[in-house]
């Protein structure tokens, strides 16, 4: 992650710098980033990016984590408008992500692009922890679980998880296609109804 010399720099740099970076990260594959092209556009001495991060993998864990906070905060605004229901809260943000289509974050735009460009890069290396139970460590205390069949937190992580997987795989269908977004919605409404109720019939 960033260095103490990072986090005091003036805001405006800062953040000069990290548009820099993420116009890098979104049109180059992430074999190809050059950590001259970020310096160039942000304007500063090559030297400077060491001082600020190790490597271009440690700026990328950084960037994740700005898209990990804006997706958190997303999400437990749902959670609260929703009381606690994991499984609205799948189609809740679904709807909440289309009606801000044509006006998206910024942040969670240049995330998109970053894995459209990435699509044979493995996160899971890079990433510290796994990123969905960070993102369930943030909703634990607005999250109802007492209608799962075991509200244990091993269960409701998985739970959630797979939750999640729906949720992701729709978000990047329709930002693939957004024409079809409708035949997408109905496609989460099917997952979430076989992760609800199972795909079993009653023995």
């Amino acid at each position: 992650m960033c260095t103490e010399t990072f986090l005091r720099l003036p805001e405006e740099k800062r953040r000069r710098f990290l548009d820099a970076a993420w116009e890098e990260f979104t049109h180059a594959r992430f074999v190809d980033v050059s950590i001259n092209q970020i310096v160039r556009r942000a304007g500063i001495p090559r030297g400077s990016f060491y001082q600020y991060f190790t490597d271009k993998d440690d700026l990328l864990l950084y960037l994740l984590e700005e898209v990990r906070n804006y997706v958190k905060e997303e999400y437990r605004q749902v959670l609260r408008d929703n009381g606690g229901d994991i499984f609205q809260a799948q189609l809740d943000c679904f709807d909440r992500f289309i009606s801000k289509a044509p006006a998206l974050d910024p942040t969670l735009v240049r995330c998109v692009k970053f894995v459209r460009n990435n699509q044979g890069l493995d996160l899971q290396k890079l990433l510290p922890t796994h990123p969905g139970q960070r993102l369930l460590d943030g909703i634990w205390d607005l999250t109802d679980l007492s209608g799962l069949r075991d509200p244990s937190p091993e269960y409701a992580r998985n739970v959630y998880c797979l939750l999640m997987t729906a949720l992701g795989r729709t978000f990047m269908d329709t930002m693939l296609r957004p024409e079809d977004w409708r035949t997408y919605r109905e496609d989460l409404v099917t997952q979430l109804e076989i992760i609800k109720h199972g795909s079993l019939q009653d023995t």
